[in-house]
């Protein structure tokens, strides 16, 4: 029996695919808001945290 027996067989499983490119739709909306309404100064803050010394902790 093949894989796609399997999927016809459980009772309202094409719902799922929509379920799934729902989330995936929403995640990247949402993100995309996100980026364009964060802070400028936030992401050169987050850009320059490599090359900051002020708080070196690593001891490699």
């Amino acid at each position: 029996m093949k894989f796609i027996n399997y999927l016809e067989s459980i009772a309202g499983v094409s719902i799922f695919p929509m379920i799934s490119l729902a989330i995936f739709f929403l995640f990247f909306i949402g993100l995309l808001v996100y980026v364009f309404k964060v802070n400028k100064q936030h992401i050169i803050e987050m850009k320059n945290i490599p090359f900051d010394n002020k708080n070196d902790n690593n001891t490699f």
